[in-house]
């Protein structure tokens, strides 16, 4: 994957993980959007993949590829004993967290602390990929609290290159361990997308990819100028419609218009068969909010999915009456870029 685009020139476009929020039913619904833009999962902890519901944690519709696994854990024995595990679910990579900085990974000694031990993020990548049969990457900030970035950033990537990672990932902010909430770490320390494309000029044949801030295609766009790939959060997640330009823009794909219609149908047998084997329609739903912000009709839509499918008993038919409530015939007039 990123051995071909760099020799080939081209570029990947991402949707970031994000705890909570990248489940695989957004993955499947993002899936429907963009044929091709690489997705993630939600982080998961090495511990839980040997200890818990293996199926729960790990399982995913083979619709969701290309799909990457994100890691949390500092311990290399056991990320190479989970990403054993993993293997059978067939993943096209395997990420490893060092950018989260919540207390509660702080508490297990991974994520964005892991900046403060380069050592052990190196030794964590060369146990990964002693085991590992698809890429292994790494996901990180440009340093964590008094850290200076211009020294901490190449520290880092040198350390874990030489262990073996086949891509970075970089968060263009700093992460404060103390003192800041999550949310707060995703707006508050500025961004400096200027550090990472010096890491590109330093380290030309590395893929290096880029994250932080990125609210439009025209930014993601521009930023593709100086890396090897881009990854989109919350912008994405917010307002899943945006990825409808993805293939066109970044893939090659020839420019079409949308079936929003085909979409809505997906979705309800989606939700149908997830309902049969237990879950509940809001599951799905909760992740499809978003999705026509800006259009005509869009807040009755998010009223009809936010309230009916949380109601006992809500099957596939509140996504088509909430779809009902939009005009589509106006989804040339919203924002794609």
């Amino acid at each position: 994957m990123y051995s071909d685009a760099l020799k080939t020139g081209r570029k990947i476009f991402a949707v970031a993980p994000m705890i909570d929020w990248t489940d695989r039913h957004c993955r499947y619904l993002h899936r429907q959007i963009s044929r091709h833009a690489l997705l993630y999962t939600e982080m998961v902890v090495a511990d839980a993949i040997i200890h818990g519901p293996r199926d729960r944690l790990l399982g995913h519709d083979a619709a969701e590829h290309p799909v990457a696994l994100q890691l949390g854990g500092s311990d290399p024995a056991k990320l190479a004993e989970a990403l054993r595990i993993a293997e059978a679910y067939h993943y096209d990579e395997i990420n490893l967290n060092v950018g989260c900085p919540s207390d509660r990974v702080q508490s297990g000694t991974f994520g964005a602390c892991l900046m403060l031990t380069p050592e052990t993020v190196a030794s964590c990548i060369a146990a990964m990929k002693a085991v590992s049969k698809v890429p292994v990457t790494v996901k990180c900030r440009i340093g964590v609290d008094e850290q200076e970035p211009e020294e901490a950033l190449p520290e880092l990537m040198t350390r874990v290159l030489d262990a073996g990672a086949d891509a970075i990932w970089i968060h263009a902010r700093k992460a404060w361990l103390k003192g800041l909430s999550p949310k707060e770490n995703r707006e508050i320390p500025p961004l400096d997308y200027d550090i990472v494309y010096r890491m590109k000029s330093r380290w030309p044949d590395v893929f290096i990819g880029i994250n932080g801030g990125i609210q439009t295609l025209d930014q993601a766009e521009a930023h593709l100028a100086h890396v090897d790939g881009v990854m989109l959060g919350r912008a994405a997640y917010q307002n899943a419609a945006i990825l409808a330009d993805v293939d066109h823009r970044f893939f090659g794909e020839p420019a079409a218009e949308t079936d929003w219609n085909g979409l809505c149908d997906r979705m309800m047998d989606y939700a149908e068969r997830h309902i049969a084997s237990g879950g509940r329609l809001q599951h799905v739903a909760r992740h499809m909010v978003g999705l026509f912000t800006g259009l005509p009709g869009s807040r009755r839509y998010r009223q009809i999915l936010s309230t009916d499918a949380n109601k006992p008993g809500a099957g596939p038919e509140v996504i088509a009456a909430a779809f009902a409530a939009v005009d589509l015939s106006a989804e040339s007039e919203r924002v794609s870029a």
